[in-house]
């Protein structure tokens, strides 16, 4: 067997036009989406991604504006920034993009964001909702991790999913969302002992460690779908997953690629939550 692949970049591009007749749509009611992203320092890695994000905002008809702030500014006025944006009209998502420098606390940066321009799906409030399965921005990456599984027609309900990771942004939240779609669900990390024997047991296998190569084709059940969040740079600087892929797809039945696999899905789930946002507007 070697596994089909689920590819990021087809099922973005088949959402964004989805997403795109939607924003057209709230354009002759006469609302124009809105997203600010707000960039402190110069990471390059971090330029490039929200680059990527203003540009699809652009490809679907969403208004973005990029605001740059050098490494120095005051957590302070980053906040002062933040809450303008809580209360500008125009905008619908407010994101800030992370890492941030160390003097500056990313939980009163993201405490400070209105839950309902929380297009990230980071804020507590907006995190509580989704555990009580109330109206909520949900977490971007998960959201389309689960998104790409229905776009291929595989079933979810009843099914095992385990997920290896349990951070904030992606094992804990996806976690809840595969909860919602009827999975049993197990959370494995790298502390977790004897993890192949857990991952065997998957017919869905999440791995969002951040470990390169952490599971192998020997770690996964025949027939399982395995999604691979991690984006890791070998030693000769290639980007790998967490999930060692050659090995992997002869096992599988669908696999995600590194790259173009859920990174892409990330951005498209940012594009679907600031369009919620702005339909709430239109109300």
């Amino acid at each position: 067997m070697t596994a089909e692949l689920i590819s990021g970049k087809e099922v973005a591009q088949a959402k964004r036009q989805d997403l795109k007749q939607q924003a057209a749509a709230l354009k002759e009611k006469g609302i124009v989406p809105g997203l600010v992203v707000l960039l402190v320092g110069e990471n390059p890695a971090s330029l490039s991604y929200v680059k990527g994000k203003v540009k699809a905002c652009e490809e679907v008809g969403i208004y973005s504006e990029l605001k740059r702030y050098p490494e120095t500014i005051t957590e302070e006025a980053l906040l002062k920034e933040i809450e303008h944006y809580n209360k500008a009209d125009h905008i619908d998502g407010i994101l800030v993009q992370l890492p941030l420098p160390d003097h500056i606390s990313e939980h009163k940066v993201i405490d400070t964001i209105s839950p309902e321009k929380d297009v990230d799906g980071f804020h507590p409030i907006n995190v509580g909702r989704m555990v009580t399965g109330q109206d909520a921005f949900l977490s971007c990456t998960p959201y389309g991790i689960v998104e790409m599984i229905k776009y291929k027609n595989i079933p979810i309900s009843g099914k095992h999913v385990v997920i290896v990771g349990r951070s904030n942004i992606v094992g804990k939240p996806a976690s809840l969302l595969f909860l919602r779609e009827n999975a049993t669900v197990s959370i494995a990390h790298s502390r977790t002992t004897n993890l192949s024997e857990i991952t065997r047991q998957a017919d869905i296998l999440v791995v969002a460690a951040g470990r390169e190569n952490l599971v192998s084709g020997d770690d996964i059940k025949e027939g399982a779908v395995v999604i691979d969040v991690g984006m890791n740079r070998s030693a000769k600087g290639k980007l790998v997953g967490d999930v060692h892929f050659e090995s992997a797809k002869e096992k599988a039945s669908y696999i995600t690629p590194i790259p173009g696999g859920v990174g892409p899905m990330t951005i498209t789930m940012l594009l679907a939550n600031t369009l919620q946002s702005a339909k709430k507007r239109s109300l």
